[in-house]
């Protein structure tokens, strides 16, 4: 009777142990630090990765991989400074198990060191910058959306085979837009005709568009994100240079939010990206639907980025049941990628940057007389990597 009583009291500390084990892993409340651009010329581009990134959360019914979420947002001001130091607080004093949602790469590169130095996994919702991506790959940066150069790789490669022989590129300078003309020359075989270098949120392009009527180009490839695209786009058009030269740019360039500032000047303007709203999958369907009916508008692709970043911190929620703590399993389950992607099937490089196609659109008027895009044909590239994915020598 002894021994056996002693096996009940033995099986009950093992069973209570157990518990315990189980208790001190499985965490109750993922908590997600959501730094963005809310606030100037880039606050639209932040405002769209949010609302993505809250919707996916508010149709898995408040939760990440079936734990409660809590989403704290903040504002980096486009400022490497400002992202630095509210990562800082976010990974220390907040203690967020994911950080999401900068915008530019130049504050991503401020971002990278308090986060990765706390262990924390970042999963970029935009940013993609080539040392991520590259030499200093990390296992803790995930890339939800692209590689800054391989928009413009496509375009590049489109702009080749339609045949335009003399192009003009412009692009801010930062590493983005550096990122941008290497990948546009990367693919593009003919003239560059002139490069220039506006400063990050620059709104006047009164020397640009002289330079463009002095060399007069065939086409125009810009890369000028948010309120920079807006104010280009209206004074190329105003200044009659769309009657002689053919505009092409990244989706981020030709995007819903730009469309819908600048409105039908946008007609005919070329765009490539990973993306489109008229994506034929199922999950892209429900996100367009679901985004329409909740903030009144058509989703851009930051917003088809932010949306993704969350299914993917849900699927490795979800896959590590919530063992947050176990950074090997977490890494493992990011990797797999086990979610329903809006822009239809892709999977992660050894440097944790997508492998997937791209795609031409052009803005013109749907059934409903909207400016927007629409897809045009197939893909430019298919399941395509980045180009600095062998100089990542990934630390295990």
């Amino acid at each position: 009777m002894l021994q056996y009583s002693s096996r009940i009291v033995r099986n009950t500390l093992i069973a209570s142990a157990a518990l315990l084990t189980l208790c001190a892993h499985a965490q109750s409340t993922v908590k997600v630090g959501l730094l963005s651009t809310l606030s100037g010329p880039g606050a639209g581009l932040g405002v769209d990765i949010r609302d993505g990134f809250k919707l996916a959360v508010k149709l898995n019914g408040g939760k990440l991989g079936g734990q409660a979420a809590e989403v704290i947002v903040a504002d980096d001001q486009a400022s490497p400074d400002v992202g630095r130091q509210t990562a800082d607080r976010l990974v220390k004093r907040d203690k967020v198990d994911f950080m999401t949602g900068v915008v530019f790469s130049n504050v991503m590169l401020a971002v990278g060191a308090p986060t990765f130095q706390s262990k924390t996994f970042y999963i970029s919702a935009n940013a993609g910058p080539s040392q991520y991506a590259g030499e200093q790959c990390n296992p803790y940066f995930f890339s939800a959306s692209y590689q800054n150069d391989n928009m413009h790789e496509a375009a590049g490669q489109v702009m080749t085979e339609k045949g335009f022989k003399r192009v003009a590129i412009i692009a801010p300078n930062y590493p983005a837009g550096k990122d941008a003309i290497s990948g546009f020359k990367r693919f593009y075989k003919g003239e560059v005709a002139s490069e220039a270098l506006p400063a990050l949120n620059q709104l006047n392009y009164g020397t640009e568009i002289a330079q463009l009527r002095a060399t007069k180009p065939d086409a125009v490839y810009i890369f000028l994100p948010g309120g920079m695209g807006i104010n280009f786009i209206k004074q190329f058009v105003g200044a009659g240079l769309s009657k002689d030269m053919t505009l092409f740019g990244p989706g981020f360039s030709g995007d819903e939010d730009v469309i819908k500032a600048v409105g039908e000047p946008m007609l005919g303007m070329f765009n490539t990206t990973q993306w489109a709203h008229d994506m034929d999958n199922a999950a892209n369907k429900k996100f367009v639907a679901e985004f329409e009916n909740e903030y009144g508008r058509l989703p851009t692709m930051f917003a088809a980025q932010g949306y993704d970043a969350a299914q993917l911190i849900d699927s490795a929620v979800r896959d590590t049941k919530g063992k947050l703590d176990d950074k090997v399993a977490v890494r493992k389950a990011l990797m797999a990628a086990n979610f329903k992607s809006v822009r239809g099937e892709f999977k992660f490089s050894k440097n944790h940057f997508p492998i997937q196609s791209y795609y031409l659109r052009m803005v013109g008027k749907d059934a409903k007389g909207r400016v927007t895009n629409r897809m045009l044909g197939g893909s430019i590239f298919k399941n395509h990597s980045d180009a600095y994915v062998g100089s990542c020598k990934m630390p295990a």
